[in-house]
């Protein structure tokens, strides 16, 4: 079966929205995105320490798209602008809140990805923290502005597992889906 944006979409903005967006993901876009996250989360009346936990998770999760998001494919059967890429937010029950996030990679950088993932995933909450404090403590700074501590740090706030599918699209893309579930 072939990889349709489209019904992705509509099957991860099922629920109680607080935001969503499709498109290019821009500065402008970011502030509109975080102004609206801020008054939801006060109008829904939640806790400081979920508030803070959900504004400081998708504050992590659309820069990440920002600094990591590439131009998608070009193909007849559906145009989408540069720097493509899906974020929403949903309450789900009980302050319970999922973050999906949605961009194409390149195939040949989406190994590297899982490996990442997949070795955060596998540790507990004390290794994660031990090695983003090792990180922060070495100032390895990458060329996008971070040491690689997006992922890792998506992963100690919210004290879970990331939850990830790489969809193949074509023969140099996938279409990189990240679930991330805050309590």
């Amino acid at each position: 079966m072939v990889f349709n944006i489209d019904r992705w979409y509509k099957q991860k903005s099922q629920g109680d929205i607080i935001y969503k967006y499709r498109g290019t993901v821009s500065q402008k876009q970011i502030i509109t995105a975080l102004k609206t996250i801020e008054e939801s989360l006060n109008i829904a009346d939640e806790s400081n320490k979920i508030r803070r936990k959900v504004f400081s998770v998708f504050v992590e999760s659309i820069q990440n798209l920002f600094h990591h998001v590439e131009n998608p494919p070009k193909n007849s059967e559906i145009e989408l602008e540069d720097n493509f890429a899906i974020i929403i937010l949903i309450r789900e029950k009980n302050q319970h809140y999922r973050i999906s996030t949605g961009n194409f990679i390149q195939i040949k950088k989406a190994n590297s990805l899982k490996d990442r993932i997949d070795q955060v995933n596998s540790m507990d909450e004390e290794e994660v923290r031990l090695l983003y404090r090792e990180i922060l403590e070495n100032e390895k700074i990458s060329a996008k502005g971070g040491g690689g501590l997006g992922i890792l740090d998506i992963a100690r706030k919210t004290g879970k597992k990331l939850d990830y599918f790489l969809h193949p699209y074509d023969e140099e893309y996938v279409f990189f889906a990240l679930d991330v579930f805050i309590s």
